[in-house]
Parts: C-alpha cells; sequence; structure tokens
C-alpha cells in the first residue's frame, strides 16, 4: 500500500494554524483509531495509531490543545500485523478530555457516531475531519477500475457521519457493510483527486493523477488495439467464407451463368483477402463495391436457387466448419 503511506506522510506533516482545525483532526482521529477503556475505574482514552510520526502528532496536539499529558507504548508486529503500532493512552483526565473532544455526550454516553459540531462544521473543518478519519484507519489503491479511498469505520453512525461530511465537501462517499466491517468509500476518481485536496495531500494528488492519465491512455490504446483485431478478424473470415460460396456458386452453375456475374465471381477468387472497394479498383473497367457486392449476391442467389430445383446442397455447403455467422 505505497500510496496510502504516502498519503498519510504528507497529511501527517501538515502544519495546522487554526485551533478549531486541529481539534476536528484529533477528536476524529481518536474516534477513528481507538476509542474509551475502562481502567481502575477511571476512563482512558486510547488510539492505536500505524506510524510513530502519527503518534506523535497526536501526543503533542493532546498537549497544545487540551493540556493533557499521553503515555505511548510500541505493539510490534505479529500475525495479521506486519509493521509496529503505537498505542497513544491518556488515563489522567481521560474522562474530561474524552468530554472536550465529544467522544462522551452530557450523560457520560460513548458517542456511537461523530460529534454533531464536527459535522456541521465549516469547510476547513469538514476537510479535518476526513483528513482525521484518513490518518486513523484509510487507505488509496491505485487508480483503475478497482480505485477506491476508503476508510474503516468504528460503526454504522460514524460511517454515516463521514458520508455526510464529504457530501457538505460536495463529494459522493458511500457507506457499506462487509462481514459486519463498516467502511466508507469514494471511487470515481475525480472525486478521490478532490477529496485528497481537501485533505491537503496535495503532493500525492499529481503523484496520482499522472499515475492515473497513464493507465487511462494505455487501457484506451489496447481497446483500440483490441477492437482492430476483432475487425480484422471479421474482415478475414467473411472474405474465406464468400471465397468458399463463389466457389461452391460456379460448380453448381457449371458455367450457365450471366457473364457479368461469372466475372464478379471469379473476381473474388483471384483476389481473395482484398475488400469490396479494393475488388472495384481490380476490375477492368472499375466498379463501386456496391456494384460488386451486388454481382456476387446474384451469383449466389442464382446458385442457391439452382441447388434446390437440383436437390443438392446449396452455397454454403463449403463454409469452414468453424466459420460464425455474424
Amino acid at each position: 500500500m505505497a500510496l496510502t503511506a504516502e498519503v498519510k506522510d504528507e497529511l501527517a506533516r501538515i502544519d495546522v494554524p487554526k485551533t478549531t482545525v486541529r481539534a476536528a483532526e484529533l477528536a476524529t482521529i481518536l474516534r477513528f483509531s481507538g476509542g474509551l477503556h475502562l481502567i481502575s475505574g477511571r476512563i482512558a482514552v486510547e488510539s492505536e495509531l500505524d506510524t510513530a510520526q502519527l503518534a506523535r502528532r497526536v501526543r503533542k496536539d493532546l498537549a497544545e490543545l487540551y493540556g493533557v499529558r499521553s503515555e505511548i507504548s510500541v505493539i510490534t508486529a505479529s500475525g495479521l500485523r506486519r509493521t509496529n503500532h503505537y498505542l497513544v493512552r491518556v488515563l489522567e483526565g481521560g474522562e474530561t478530555l474524552a468530554r472536550q473532544t465529544g467522544l462522551l455526550d452530557a450523560r457520560r454516553r460513548p458517542i456511537r457516531g461523530l460529534p454533531n459540531k464536527l459535522t456541521t462544521g465549516n469547510t476547513d473543518e469538514l476537510a479535518a475531519v476526513w483528513r482525521g478519519a484518513f490518518l486513523a484507519h484509510g487507505s488509496l489503491t491505485d487508480p483503475g477500475r478497482s480505485a477506491a479511498l476508503e476508510i474503516t469505520c468504528p460503526g454504522n453512525e460514524s460511517a454515516m457521519a463521514l458520508v455526510g461530511a464529504a457530501g457538505r465537501l460536495k463529494i459522493q462517499a458511500k457507506a457499506r457493510e462487509v462481514r459486519g466491517v463498516h467502511r466508507v468509500v469514494i471511487r470515481d476518481g475525480d472525486a478521490i483527486s478532490a477529496m485528497l485536496v481537501h485533505m491537503g495531500a496535495k503532493a500525492t494528488v499529481v503523484n496520482w493523477e499522472e499515475l492515473r492519465q497513464r493507465r487511462e491512455v494505455r487501457a484506451t490504446a489496447n481497446r483500440l488495439v483490441n477492437f482492430d483485431d476483432a475487425n480484422l478478424r471479421r474482415s478475414a473470415q467473411a472474405a474465406v467464407a464468400a471465397c468458399a460460396r463463389v466457389e461452391r456458386a460456379l460448380e453448381i452453375l457449371d458455367g450457365d451463368v450471366p457473364e457479368h456475374l461469372r466475372y464478379a465471381g471469379e473476381l473474388r477468387l483471384r483476389f481473395r483477402d482484398s475488400s469490396l472497394d479494393e475488388l472495384g479498383h481490380h476490375a477492368d473497367p472499375p466498379m463501386t463495391k456496391d456494384a460488386v457486392a451486388g454481382r456476387v449476391r446474384r451469383l449466389l442467389a442464382m446458385a442457391d436457387k439452382r441447388a434446390v430445383e437440383l436437390g443438392i446442397a446449396g452455397t454454403d455447403a463449403n463454409l469452414p466448419p468453424d466459420y460464425e455467422d455474424a
């Protein structure tokens, strides 16, 4: 997930001067990366983060915005976790912090989505919400048919809150649940670029767009090549079938055929790989492709009629066994 790491690295370095915007990002990180725990009868706020850089950012914001001290411990890589994670915990003053960040409501109940003040904030605060969610549990895949900017959410309510925040930024996101895991996904390429810009990943979005354009050009070229190949296959198949039917027609008629129709048939057999337009140029005097096609068609019709009268196989008797009538 090189792109994901690139985005997170850039987002974690953003300097946010406005206090309310920093608070919105921090509250979302805490909501999406951990939760509330009861330790020795006290409420603790915990956040499990995937980089040391992000852990330092969270600890700095906790100290500067709320004046609380936090502890940090390393969760070593094991099993499905390929890299070390970092657990930031606030025990002393954890309940007060939970109230201030909106993780607890006025009745000391954990919120299920996101604090209302975050999802109804201004554009900078809404972008900070998405930045915090991505830093906590986001991923970005390479551009292409399966391109996606995806956030894993702690529950359905938080997923819907994130969809609403994206809507206020005029970006369409969808919530979905797979095997009990709630996610919010943006799949449209332009929408992914727009959200990356909102979040502040301006350098990454340039690289992502370049990769996206290269892949689109390659895909278009492949489609054109396949289209040309299909047309050439059909043309070659039609020419083989036409020659086989003309040969059978001349056998059936056995010389009893008008000269102009016989000439068109022999022209078809002489220049087997030529198109109807090219056959017209080979004719003496030259003919239009419609004239050539008309004469060949009448030759075949005459032969098929004679075959019915004689009770023998018609002009399709000589068609290749693998011929597909398009």
